[in-house]
């Protein structure tokens, strides 16, 4: 929480109703995939240096063997960069950033900041079916800042049963504006994944923001700007997709958010966990209190669309 909120806080957030988002994070969305070595070296070596991004972390560490920014930003780690926390029955954070909130879902709501709330069935696009089945139970909110590791992975080994495009507005998604702006989560556009687990549901939901025009799955690729051609696709049988606990499951174009929610009675988080902590992907946020049996069903992860 920004304590006190200032003036400049409040125009900041204010003018934020007035931009055209959409048309600012196409505009973005261009720029980031320039293959001109003039254009995309510039912005990445400038990156680099103002945000003192570590890049002996990166598979390919030289920053000028990238194609364009885009692919500089979306880069992945070298193998062991994030080792996953044990034992196996443990939730690993999903992705590096911070922690914004985390806690119980109670009356059907999910905290969002001091004063500020959002309805499960809005935050997962009016689907009263689907929020019934984490009403009690737990949530976690990941904030993505545009220094961190933007590949997103999976908490816990789960099927993927359905995934659900909810299009909404694009304000950002940091401190200042969860903060000022009511029902943020539930009015940005976002990506509804529907696991599985052998533990119960589970929801990994990437939230968009100003300038991420862009989300992808590993599964279906470039989900947004108008990549989907369904806002809803469900995955059974031969069209299931088995994801492994840190896996890769997809990628935001610049920074953003990601939301986790638990059915009730299933997690335990770490104890000592506090909004404001730094996160890194595959470090334990809590455990399963039980583990189901059974097995999951058979299902292949599609061709990555990128590497």
């Amino acid at each position: 929480m920004i304590d006190p909120i200032r003036w400049y806080h409040r125009l900041y957030v204010a003018l934020q109703y007035l931009l055209p988002h959409h048309r600012l994070s196409a505009l973005i969305f261009r720029i980031t995939r320039s293959r001109r070595r003039l254009v995309k070296n510039l912005l990445i070596e400038t990156f680099v240096h103002h945000y003192r991004v570590d890049m002996t972390e990166a598979r390919e560490p030289a920053p000028r063997a990238y194609a364009s920014f885009n692919d500089f930003f979306t880069r992945p780690l070298r193998p062991g960069a994030r080792p996953l926390a044990a034992p196996e029955n443990s939730i690993i954070c999903p992705a590096d950033g911070t922690l914004s909130q985390l806690g119980a879902i109670g009356d059907g709501r999910v905290f969002q900041a001091k004063g500020h709330e959002c309805s499960l069935t809005e935050l997962l696009g009016g689907r009263a079916d689907l929020a019934q089945g984490f009403e009690g139970g737990a949530f976690a909110t990941i904030y993505l800042s545009l220094r961190d590791y933007h590949r997103v992975h999976m908490p816990a080994a789960a099927i993927l049963r359905e995934m659900i495009h909810v299009p909404g507005r694009l304000f950002s998604v940091n401190l200042v504006t969860t903060a000022l702006v009511p029902r943020l989560f539930g009015r940005n556009e976002r990506v509804l994944c529907l696991f599985e687990t052998a533990s119960g549901p589970m929801a990994l939901i990437l939230v968009g923001a100003i300038f991420v025009g862009s989300m992808e799955t590993v599964w279906a690729g470039q989900i947004t700007p108008a990549g989907m051609d369904k806002p809803t696709r469900t995955y059974a049988g031969e069209t299931a997709v088995r994801l492994d606990r840190g896996a890769e499951m997809g990628c935001f174009n610049m920074g953003s958010t990601v939301i986790l929610l638990f059915g009730p009675g299933r997690v335990a988080w770490e104890p000592g966990l506090e909004p404001g902590a730094r996160l890194r992907m595959g470090q334990g946020l809590g455990r399963f209190r039980e583990q189901g049996v059974g097995k999951y069903l058979t299902g292949k992860v599609a061709d990555r669309p990128y590497n």
